[in-house]
This record gives structure tokens, sequence and C-alpha cells, in this order.
């Protein structure tokens, strides 16, 4: 790994340019972002939420479980981030690579209830480029109907009990 060690930042909205060897933590957004650690430079995105990462910060360093696979890069970069330390880990073979998918589809099934497809959930022009992951803006546009509906009800609630 180019960069053993990763630097945290506690920010509120992710920078336009991320800097090499810096973790960018939104707590506000639930998100979690930096540059791969193998030195290709790709941008690397792990959103905190039930069923994709957690983040652990013990008051000086921070920790992701599980590892961060970049499955989707040309680098395949495989490792985990433990107390701010970033060890590599083994590469994982197409079928496993599958597997994990699946489970992960499974278990944000579970939690979130069936979801619809990306034509169904989100307007025609929303629909990102075809290059573009649509699982992640899929999971992405969830997250943000669970927040908004979350603060409007918590809102509601406290209006309520005045």
């Amino acid at each position: 790994m180019r960069y053993p060690r990763l630097e945290h930042r506690f920010v509120q909205y992710l920078p336009e340019r991320m800097e090499p060897g810096i973790l960018y933590v939104s707590m506000e957004y639930g998100t979690v972002a930096h540059r791969c650690c193998c030195g290709c430079g790709e941008e690397v995105v792990t959103p905190l939420t039930p069923t994709d990462w957690k983040l652990i910060y013990d008051g000086e360093t921070i920790s992701l479980k599980p590892s961060v696979g970049n499955w989707n890069l040309a680098c395949r970069s495989h490792y985990v981030i433990d107390h701010g330390r970033v060890i590599e880990a083994g590469p994982w073979s197409d079928e496993r690579i599958a597997a994990e998918l699946r489970r992960d589809k499974i278990a944000k099934e579970r939690y979130y209830g069936p979801s619809k497809t990306t034509e169904e959930a989100v307007p025609a022009a929303a629909v990102p480029p075809p290059e573009v992951d649509r699982s992640l803006y899929a999971r992405l546009g969830r997250w943000l109907s669970r927040l908004l509906h979350g603060r409007s009800t918590a809102h509601a609630h406290k209006r309520l009990s005045r």
C-alpha cells in the first residue's frame, strides 16, 4: 500500500479535491471518503449505514469495518483501515466478489425491504449516465429519503409535544 496510514478529518462536506492519505468523515451525511490507498488516486466512498460500513472512533484514530474492496476500480485494491493504519488484504476472486455482492443485496433487502428498479425509483431526469454505478444512486436516494423523512417526523413530533 502506498499510504500505510490515514489521517482523519471530520468535515461537513467532502472537499472538491481530496488529498491522498486523508480520510474525510462527514457524520452529518454518514459518509467516509478518501483517495485509494494503493496510490492510483481514485476516490473511494464508504457510506455509513446499517448494511454498509461502520465507523469506530476511539478519540484518536478511525477504523472502518468491514474491509474496503475496490472491485469497481482498475486497481481492485483491498485493504482494512484499523486505527488509522492501512493493512493490505488479499485479492478476491471474481466468484467471491459476486458472492459478496449477492450477500450485500440480500442484507439491504432484509433491512430496507425489496427495492424497485432504478428506473422506477428515480425520475428519468435524475438517472445517472450509464457508466455510473446506478446501485450507488439508488442507495443514496433511499438514504436521503430516510434522512428527510426522519427529520420531518422528528420535527413534527417535537411541535406536537409542545
